[in-house]
């Protein structure tokens, strides 16, 4: 448009920069900031940018501590493996506190000054279902072999344990443990990189007695 000096007007179209009507107008999709979910992700696409891997530990370089390490016989609800490499596996002198629910590594140097209170057992290393790590002590043979059915049925168990998942549950009636093997198809177990002498300290943390005078020995001996 000329205006009265004979020069041509700007319309405010051209001074905002918009272009013609509305129906030429164009909409601009508005970028996909940082940290930001917009409306035009799909459900799989949102859900796939904010699942967590499983590997996710690994991924960052994290490694669980491994804080605790029971001593026990696996219960009768859970399936359980055990370490198929025999260096997992150790025989050793315990002393058991039934009524504190207490058992007590021995070292060798002094077990044949404490007979009938040092039992020799094996220490499996073995794995729940959920991954928890602990030690499974079974009774060995004595001096003459024998070994009652109780412990001859646990150490069946935990050979057999040591391919498949198992569950051990003790029937009085058969005065023996009972094998019943996991049905799935289940995954073998992720042992950790840990060895064992690193799971036996930590589970007899405290608990490791190397002389005569131990707390434990002078209690059985009615000293305290």
């Amino acid at each position: 448009m000329l205006n009265g000096t004979g020069t041509k007007e700007r319309t405010d179209d051209q001074t905002t920069g918009t272009i013609g009507s509305k129906d030429n107008s164009t909409v601009t999709e508005r970028p996909k900031t940082d940290g930001e979910l917009v409306n035009d992700d799909t459900e799989a696409s949102t859900l796939s940018r904010l699942r967590l891997s499983q590997h996710f530990a690994q991924s960052i370089g994290v490694r669980k501590a491994l804080l605790t390490v029971p001593v026990r016989k696996p219960t009768r609800q859970e399936f359980v493996r055990v370490h198929p490499d025999a260096g997992y596996h150790m025989p050793s002198a315990v002393i058991e506190l039934r009524d504190e629910g207490e058992i007590y590594a021995v070292e060798q140097g002094i077990c044949a000054e404490l007979p009938g209170e040092v039992i020799p057992k094996i220490l499996f290393t073995a794995m729940t279902r959920q991954g928890v790590i602990f030690l499974w002590p079974i009774r060995l043979p004595g001096e003459d072999g024998a070994l009652d059915p109780w412990n001859r049925s646990a150490l069946e168990a935990a050979d057999l344990a040591t391919q498949q998942w198992i569950k051990v549950v003790s029937n009085r009636a058969l005065g023996a443990y009972e094998v019943f093997k996991a049905t799935g198809n289940l995954s073998d177990p992720e042992w950790p990189e840990v060895s064992f002498a690193e799971l036996v300290r930590v589970a007899f943390k405290g608990r490791v007695i190397g002389t005569l005078d131990h707390p434990v020995l002078r209690r059985l001996r009615g000293e305290v």
